[in-house]
């Protein structure tokens, strides 16, 4: 990819709608806001984030996941894995999830993320409480025992560059809003998420 986000042109103005997020709130009955998962590849992120979605899908809470590999499909189709891309692929993610939180949804995000400025940016995009960065913190030994995809075996064969935990650094956050040990079952953990949610008004004390 060439080319990232430059200035908005002046002739193109913010239209304003008569429905707005807290209508969308109210309808559903729960805030909307966006939980980011992020951890290193095989750390679990996108099989939690999937249980916590299925968890509260069956609460009657309205969620959507974005998922890194579906999205590389088609919206990030363009994008390849270089540090520019990877940024400009975590900002196209940002922007999606803006505009899904101002539908009325809970979005959650199963990216590695590996940049704390990116995440930081995502965060800037909502408004206090509608972020909630998750750090699936997976040692990198069970992360390469565990390899779904098969790319730390490559990586560390010098088949695949840039790759995240290997020869590519991954940021891990210094203060996340929720912290979970991704060596511990899924189970215990979805209880751990949904629990801490009920401060963020998703769920009923």
């Amino acid at each position: 990819m060439s080319q990232i986000k430059g200035s908005v042109s002046s002739d193109i103005v913010w239209h304003s709608h008569v429905l707005g997020k807290a209508q969308r709130e109210a309808a559903n009955g729960h805030p909307a806001l966006v939980i980011w998962f992020t951890g290193l590849s095989g750390s679990g992120k996108s099989t939690l984030a999937g249980a916590l979605e299925q968890a509260l899908f069956a609460r009657g809470i309205k969620t959507y996941l974005l998922d890194g590999d579906n999205l590389r499909h088609g919206l990030c189709s363009d994008l390849g894995f270089s540090d520019i891309d990877r940024r400009e692929n975590i900002r196209r993610v940002g922007e999606v999830s803006k505009l899904m939180v101002d539908a009325g949804l809970v979005v959650l995000t199963a990216f590695i993320s590996p940049n704390k400025t990116e995440r930081q940016k995502i965060r800037e995009l909502m408004k206090e409480g509608q972020f909630i960065e998750v750090h699936v913190d997976t040692p990198l030994e069970i992360c390469e025992a565990r390899d779904p995809k098969g790319l730390y075996k490559k990586a560390r064969a010098g088949e695949l560059r840039n790759f995240t935990g290997i020869d590519a650094v991954y940021e891990a956050p210094e203060h996340p809003d929720i912290y979970l040990d991704g060596a511990k079952p899924v189970g215990s953990s979805i209880e751990k998420l949904l629990f801490i949610l009920k401060n963020y008004g998703i769920l009923p004390d």
